[in-house]
């Protein structure tokens, strides 16, 4: 099955730059830094507190304190992703400004670009979600939507959508509802972070504005903590759900993979896509999430290569690359079957 998920052509909707950096690109970074001596990545089979896992993001975060590490960092993720047979990405990444290094919240922006920018020759298409965190504020929030309003002109092939993410104990995302109504009236698209934990105040009314895509979801059901009418809203809206089992497992948000809100999902044959979050934090591939979801769910190959061409539906594309994109994986069916001498 490792070689399968190898060769498997696959779609990321969920992954956080900073998160996804890897240890190759941290010694690059850590060569131009002085006094630094952290770990930058959770071990496999480790487990930590929600405030450890950002707390490592902070540390990344001190190593891309200026445009060039910005780029570089966008620029390996991008070909790292590439080199584990990803075909579509979507980055996402909260817009920083750092006055001790005169980086400003657009040349943030425009070194993430100019990255995607310089890969365009790689076989892997590439958009941006402009991040809103949580911790920031609604005023920050409200300046990151015009960011992604002005890049939108200037980059419509390249700026796809609005990310709400940060420590989901921290405020109420209802603060920040007329921000994505005004997103979605630009043509922006919603991944939200939503229901991470137990929630009940505010997920009701973010499930209904509705978002494009939810992330994570964890506590939506009511043995996770969530009830009934959650369930039954996302299933209305028919929301597809970014989820994430290494990282869940990690954080701790599920006691186990056996319990991961995938397999209620999946028995549901809503749409569920895999996705790494942050695969430099937490030490893992897209290859290797396919792989556990196939090990933990009893997954055949053909339900990976059907969770895989799926998700196509749901990325924040134009239409023609979707085309694209799907004439892309009938090639490698035919490649596939042939291979592992299977029908799919």
């Amino acid at each position: 099955m490792e070689e399968f998920c190898k060769s498997l052509p696959k779609v990321e909707l969920h992954a956080h730059i900073n998160g996804s950096v890897s240890e190759v690109t941290i010694q690059k970074l850590l060569a131009k830094k002085r006094n630094f001596d952290q770990s930058f990545s959770f071990k496999k089979g480790s487990t930590a507190t929600l405030k450890e896992c950002f707390e490592k993001f902070r540390l990344i975060h001190q190593l891309t304190d200026n445009a060039k590490s910005v780029y570089q960092v966008t620029y390996d993720v991008i070909h790292e992703f590439h080199e584990d047979n990803v075909k579509y990405l979507e980055l996402r990444s909260t817009p920083r400004a750092v006055q001790d290094t005169g980086m400003s919240k657009e040349s943030y922006v425009e070194s993430v670009l100019r990255a995607i920018r310089d890969c365009k020759d790689l076989d892997i298409k590439v958009r941006l979600l402009l991040a809103i965190d949580r911790r920031n504020g609604v005023q920050v929030g409200w300046e990151t939507l015009k960011l992604a309003q002005k890049f939108q002109e200037s980059h419509r092939d390249l700026i796809a959508g609005i990310d709400l993410s940060g420590d989901p104990n921290v405020g109420d995302a209802r603060d920040y509802l007329p921000i994505f109504r005004e997103a979605k009236k630009s043509g922006l698209k919603l991944a939200l972070h939503l229901c991470e934990v137990p929630a009940p105040e505010e997920t009701m009314d973010m499930l209904n504005l509705p978002p494009d895509r939810i992330g994570h979801g964890t506590c939506l059901h009511r043995e996770a903590g969530g009830n009934q009418e959650f369930v039954d809203t996302v299933l209305k809206h028919n929301t597809p759900l970014e989820l994430c089992l290494t990282s869940n497992l990690i954080g701790q948000t599920v006691p186990n993979l056996d319990n991961h809100q995938f397999k209620f999902w999946y028995e549901k044959k809503h749409p569920c896509i895999i996705c790494t979050d942050d695969k430099g934090v937490f030490s893992t591939s897209l290859s290797e999430e396919y792989q556990l979801a196939a090990s933990t769910f009893d997954l055949k190959q053909c339900d990976l290569w059907n969770l895989s061409e799926q998700s196509i539906n749901y990325a924040f594309c134009e239409e023609n690359v979707k085309e694209k994109l799907r004439d892309k994986f009938k090639v490698y069916k035919s490649k596939i079957e042939e291979q592992f001498n299977i029908k799919l």
